[in-house]
């Protein structure tokens, strides 16, 4: 079997790639790439115990038992493991390894993937996801270890709890301890909210609630039970799969919906009126509100596919704005080395300052309840606002299912090749090909069309300030896709 760690982690069909045998060659791979000498990857000033790791595992069939297998090799291999007692986010995971200063963490999650994938998030030192360069090792000693015929060390459950190289943990605690320190809950006592949350039966289920025991806010929490099968869908929070979330708010049960992933390391939003604001307009808004309300200052980091409002944000509060390849991963590498503000990417990961690098949901909607209460105004108006200052924008992407794999390489090159004056009657101001290939108009929409890291898909993605020019980008992006 070949193994490929795309922009977060590996992922197979359960039964199929996704099997016990696999996932215990993976993590052999694993428990030799962390003890390499480069494994640090230039962190080298990070204080990590080299034999300590966390796992931790999501909702998903049979996530709880992969991870005990996961223990298992890694025990095995002299690593002291921090085992979560139940399902957590993946978020929760990552601050864990910082929090324990652990040299790595494994999380069983495919995240926001359908039902019958799962996979391995892996965690570095710092507390994100892991870099590119650790995520080859890891391919290489999977490669290695294949090619002489090495099978995993495996240690006996009882036996490596008995000697303490596997323990188990609830690091719910200590996570929301460090919430407190990023969000304003004495705003939110001070008007408390009446909030929908959808944890779409992800292991973000439970949280938001719970930290907001006390705060006076009434909770609805939608689809927080336990459900494998995710009840059919798969548990991404985009407009098409929140159908419940938008029925609670439009009969009176919340004047905000927030929905996080099957990880909980992305959301999404719902104003209340029952309308989808998509992470483009909360990482605006997040933006804006660290600014304005509590004088922040900082570079913000966003990926390529995510909306320009930022651009325009940012020249007018004087800030920097970088943009990276799409995958937190590239976000995170900024948080570790710079002033950082506010970090996101267009699915719905964000994070800010003082926080770990890595997406996290229920930051976010906490962030949201607290820009809410703090500015005294609903969702809709600061949206309102927002649009009236920094747009009119509208998004869309198309993901184009390919009958195969196509080489990234050779797309990009002939995008370029091909590259349009103009697109309609508007003239192309540049290309880019920072990840894939973006023309940016003089009217500043723009067009990225960007093959897929992990599956034969080619991913179309669209901004313009009216919705004329997104459908004459999007029929562009399409056709070029498609060869026509």
């Amino acid at each position: 079997m070949t193994i490929h760690f795309g922009t977060d982690g590996w992922r197979g069909v359960i039964s199929d790639t996704f099997t016990f045998h696999n996932v215990r060659l993976v993590t052999q791979a694993i428990a030799d790439a962390v003890a390499s000498d480069a494994w640090l990857n230039g962190h080298n000033d990070i204080a990590a115990d080299p034999k300590c790791m966390v796992v931790g595992f999501d909702t998903r069939f049979l996530s709880d038992r992969y991870a005990v297998e996961v223990a298992r090799v890694l025990a095995a291999n002299g690593y002291k493991v921090h085992l979560t007692a139940a399902d957590v986010a993946t978020p929760v995971v990552s601050f864990a390894v910082r929090q324990l200063r652990a040299i790595a963490g494994v999380m069983i999650t495919a995240s926001h993937n359908a039902p019958r994938y799962n996979g391995i998030k892996l965690k570095a030192a710092y507390g994100g996801s892991a870099m590119p360069e650790q995520c080859r090792r890891v391919e290489v000693y999977y490669n290695d270890n294949e090619a002489r015929a090495r099978g995993p060390n495996v240690m006996d459950w009882d036996r490596a709890c008995e000697m303490g190289l596997i323990e188990r943990f609830n690091p719910t605690i200590d996570y929301y301890e460090h919430l407190h320190q990023l969000i304003d809950f004495d705003a939110i006592a001070e008007n408390p909210q009446m909030l929908v949350v959808d944890s779409m039966y992800g292991s973000g289920r439970g949280l938001i609630k719970g930290i907001l025991q006390g705060t006076g806010c009434e909770v609805l929490e939608l689809r927080g039970e336990m459900n494998p099968g995710f009840g059919g869908i798969h548990p991404e929070p985009i407009a098409h799969y929140l159908g419940p979330l938008a029925g609670a708010i439009m009969s009176g049960r919340g004047q905000l919906g927030i929905a996080t992933d099957g990880d909980g390391d992305r959301l999404g939003a719902m104003d209340g009126r029952g309308q989808f604001v998509d992470p483009h307009r909360v990482l605006a808004l997040g933006a804006k509100y660290l600014v304005e309300k509590r004088g922040w200052n900082g570079k913000i980091i966003k990926t390529v596919s995510t909306t320009h409002m930022l651009n325009r944000l940012a020249g007018k509060y004087g800030l920097e704005l970088v943009e990276t390849p799409v995958g937190f991963n590239h976000i995170a590498d900024h948080m570790l080395n710079d002033n950082v503000l506010i970090g996101g990417e267009e699915s719905g990961g964000i994070s800010i300052r003082g926080h770990i690098p890595e997406g996290d949901g229920v930051l976010t909607g906490l962030l949201l309840v607290e820009m809410v209460a703090a500015t005294g105004k609903s969702l809709h108006q600061l949206v309102d606002e927002l649009l009236e200052e920094f747009g009119p924008s509208h998004y869309t992407r198309d993901d184009l299912r390919l009958a195969r794999p196509i080489s990234k390489p050779r797309m990009v090159k002939t995008l370029l090749d091909a590259a349009p004056k103009s697109i309609g009657d508007v003239a192309v101001e540049r290309v880019e090909d920072l990840d894939g290939v973006k023309y940016v108009m003089a009217d500043e929409s723009w067009l990225l069309i960007r093959p897929s890291g992990t599956e034969p898909v080619l991913r179309v993605y669209v901004e313009a300030r009216n919705t004329a020019m997104v459908k004459q980008l999007l029929e562009y992006g399409r056709s070029v896709a498609q060869g026509k």
